[in-house]
């Protein structure tokens, strides 16, 4: 199974979106939905200091009556943020991502946050490694393959 870092240098958008942990919670949201993602790493100078998603919003602002426009992104995220490194395995992601009901992963190394991956991404990479088993088990079977 591949490592973070592998499937990182394989996403084809490799820049990760971020927000201000002081920023109006309504700049969050404009962000997110320009570029349809479902979530923001936040970030504090240039520490990660949480996250936060649309499901944060949901539940943090809309079901509490709280303002998008006059309320900061820090009173809406997710913090303690879990991260996990480049040389961590896919299937450790998902086993996280799983356990701790998460859709999105930061991924941190040496203290800088160097990329994000998403449960969608994880579920592509693990199809994309069942079908190359099964065409290689498929090979074998018609001996095509030693």
């Amino acid at each position: 199974m591949k490592t973070v870092a592998q499937m990182l240098r394989a996403k084809p958008q490799q820049s990760v979106h971020t927000i201000d942990a002081d920023a109006p919670m309504l700049e969050a949201l404009r962000l997110m939905a320009g570029q349809n993602i479902g979530a923001l790493p936040v970030i504090e100078g240039r520490r990660l200091v949480g996250i936060v998603s649309e499901r944060d919003y949901a539940r943090k602002g809309v079901l509490q009556g709280r303002s998008s426009v006059a309320t900061v992104v820090r009173e809406f995220m997710t913090e303690p943020v879990l991260t996990v490194t480049p040389k961590q395995s896919i299937r450790e992601c998902m086993s996280l991502m799983t356990d701790q009901h998460m859709r999105h992963l930061p991924v941190v190394e040496g203290g800088e946050l160097v990329g994000l991956l998403s449960i969608g991404d994880l579920v592509k990479e693990a199809m994309a490694e069942q079908d190359d088993l099964i065409l290689h088990l498929e090979q074998y079977i018609r001996g095509e393959v030693a």
